[in-house]
């Protein structure tokens, strides 16, 4: 029988931030305003700041953020978005629910992040965007991206929801392009109790556009000048992230020092660990690579610690995307076949790294 769980994969509920986001809560409560109201200006204001953006619109979730910037950029039916094949699947969710086709590019294998060269090779007459992931921390080859989008006139779309504090050659990510797309679902770096997600930008008009978009289209009470959607960051989560905001570099500083530990425990050992490509990799993720991923996992398992794979199945190899008829993305496929996900949150003690990377090394030659 499996050992009891020593070492959970996240914890999720409130720890060093519990008075605040207690106090967060009951100010609400108090208030009586659950929708559109102060508590969301004040995080909007403060989250576009930390991000490095001018303007920031708290949406319903990170797939709604995808949404909303290719519904306020005009791309639809009969468009094309080319975007990674590595990724959770609503990235190109987003793209399909616009109505725009998905085209699914393979990855830099060292990077795990969209590969420009594999980009420019499908980009055709109906390509409106290119979307590459900044994933499990890691930015994307953003400067390769700005080239390609700028000689081929496409709009470079950014989807941060696992790089909050991310930067890319120093520039902080969801500013390179248009826009950007971030989540606030609870496991990520800024997590909030509940769904939610923004958009940053520094394009004031698409950011009024978008503004008007996830509230209906209303451009007053009760007058909709488009259709638009239902997707706002509620008070109550508004008002959680704002708490919690101010300790998010603290945090990213704790991923990255985490990370380094294992990079030294791990050094010499049987697993491939994760490239630093950039030095604003914010390590949403650990990932490392096995051949034997199953005898890794129960290995770990064994000793009471919890570990996930992200992600078990190309996106362009889940059911939902055969209609597109997406190419082979040989590195993605190999990838999703080796991938494990270790432990690595602020909670984590150093003692909590040391025992991951001994369970690795356990039992290998």
């Amino acid at each position: 029988m499996n050992a009891a769980v020593r070492i959970p994969f996240l914890s999720l509920e409130p720890g060093e931030d519990a008075d605040a986001v207690r106090d967060a809560i009951d100010r609400v409560i108090v208030r009586g305003w659950f929708v559109l109201g102060p508590e969301l200006e004040r995080f909007e204001e403060a989250f576009a700041a930390e991000m490095g953006a001018r303007h920031a619109v708290g949406v319903g979730n990170g797939t709604d953020a995808l949404v909303l910037i290719f519904r306020a950029l005009g791309i639809g039916p009969g468009d094309e978005v080319i975007t990674t094949a590595l990724s959770a699947a609503y990235t190109a969710l987003a793209v399909a629910l616009v109505g725009a086709r998905p085209v699914f590019a393979d990855i830099d294998p060292a990077r795990y992040t969209l590969d420009p060269r594999a980009v420019e090779a499908l980009i055709g007459p109906r390509t409106r965007a290119v979307l590459p992931v900044h994933l499990y921390g890691q930015p994307a080859a953003m400067q390769a991206f700005e080239h390609l989008s700028t000689k081929h006139h496409l709009a470079l779309v950014e989807d941060c929801c696992q790089a909050h504090l991310s930067t890319a050659e120093g520039r902080p990510v969801g500013t390179i392009g248009i826009a950007g797309a971030f989540s606030f679902y609870p496991t990520k770096n800024l997590g909030a109790l509940g769904d939610g997600g923004a958009v940053v930008t520094n394009d004031a008009a698409l950011a009024g556009r978008l503004r008007r978009l996830r509230n209906g289209g209303q451009v007053d009470r009760y007058r909709h000048q488009e259709i638009g959607a239902n997707s706002r960051l509620d008070e109550m989560q508004a008002a959680i992230l704002a708490a919690r905001l101010p300790r998010l570099k603290h945090w990213t500083e704790r991923r990255r020092a985490l990370a380094n530990q294992y990079r030294v425990a791990l050094s010499g050992s049987p697993v491939a660990l994760p490239a630093e490509c950039d030095a604003g990799h914010v390590y949403h993720l650990f990932v490392v690579r096995s051949r034997d991923r199953d005898a890794l996992q129960r290995r770990l398992r064994a000793e009471g610690i919890e570990t996930l794979v992200h992600y078990p199945i190309p996106i362009s190899r889940q059911e939902a995307f055969a209609p597109f008829d997406p190419g082979p993305c040989p590195a993605a496929e190999r990838a999703c076949d080796e991938v494990v996900s270790l432990p690595l949150n602020p909670r984590m003690t150093p003692d909590d790294v040391a025992a991951v990377a001994a369970a690795v090394q356990k039992g290998q030659p």
